[in-house]
């Protein structure tokens, strides 16, 4: 919509005040001269007593445009202080030499800082700007389309009419979604009883990863001796010392630990292997095993 078209549809006179006032837009007036000189003298001296007056002069233009773009989750104040902003930049900008209404050049000066806020500042989750300019254009498209068709339009529909791909369109109205996050405490239904939102999403389960790496290390438990393998599940299963193991098994303290280090050292060089290769190991496991040798010396460099 056009800021003229704005005007017209919004707001009751061409300066956004009451339709008893005089507009210094169409009426050549006392009004009209009194505020181009007071623009002119603003303009000359930036006295803050002028801008005051001239805040107070077009404060309703920015109400009217306020109530314009209000939504029904938007706060009032919030927009109307926003337009008000606008107002001021406005105010600071406009050159009264060009012989212009001032409203004309306000309105899209605060209606831009109204839309800047609802782009800047109310989304939930932060979308790139074309993206969302995107969604708001396959919105009212869509709205279009449903009123002539007289049903839902599809995504092809939707970008035939607005000249974007199908992928376009779907990455449109999923941006859509982020304009308002639900709670998770929101209910899922109309009952009481009914659970929240938070109750019915999935939550990451250890007991997955759990059983992956289990998996994955019975695999390369198979490259060690079974004395080896006793000896690793006594350290780190049961947690025992060296000196407690070497009771169990039968060997000093100092042999406990070159074996959990020789253990340790095959099962990083297995497990570096790439899994189709880990086949051909199965030879050269064995042959380690018989001669007490790391497993990474009998693989070529």
């Amino acid at each position: 919509m056009t800021p003229a078209a704005i005007e017209a549809a919004e707001l009751p006179g061409a300066d956004g005040l009451s339709s008893s006032a005089p507009s210094p837009a169409r009426t050549p007036g006392t009004a009209a001269r009194r505020d181009h000189a007071l623009f002119a003298r603003y303009s000359n001296r930036r006295d803050p007593a002028d801008r005051d007056m001239l805040v107070k002069r077009y404060l309703p233009l920015a109400r009217q445009l306020a109530r314009r773009y209000q939504r029904d989750e938007a706060s009032f104040d919030d927009l109307f202080q926003v337009a008000c902003l606008g107002l001021l930049k406005a105010i600071d900008r406009f050159d009264a030499k060009r012989g212009i209404a001032f409203s004309t050049y306000a309105v899209p000066t605060i209606a831009g800082e109204i839309k800047r806020h609802f782009r800047d500042r109310t989304w939930s989750v932060r979308v790139p700007r074309d993206l969302q300019e995107l969604a708001l254009k396959v919105e009212r498209t869509a709205s279009e389309l449903s009123r002539s068709l007289g049903r839902q339009p599809t995504v092809a529909e939707i970008g035939d009419a607005i000249g974007r791909s199908d992928e376009e369109v779907l990455e449109a109205l999923e941006a859509a979604r982020a304009y308002e996050a639900s709670s998770l405490q929101s209910p899922l239904g109309d009952d009481d009883g009914g659970g929240t939102l938070g109750e019915s999403m999935g939550t990451e389960d250890p007991g997955f990863t759990g059983a992956e790496q289990r998996a994955t290390l019975e695999q390369l438990m198979s490259a060690l001796t079974a004395r080896e393998r006793e000896v690793l599940r006594l350290r780190f299963a049961e947690d025992l010392t060296q000196a407690e193991i070497g009771e169990r098994v039968g060997v000093s303290q100092m042999h406990v630990s070159r074996i959990i280090r020789h253990a340790l050292t095959q099962l990083r060089t297995v497990a570096s292997t790439p899994n189709d290769a880990r086949q051909d190991l199965r030879p050269l496991r064995a042959h380690a095993a018989a001669r007490q040798v790391d497993l990474a010396a009998l693989l070529p460099a």
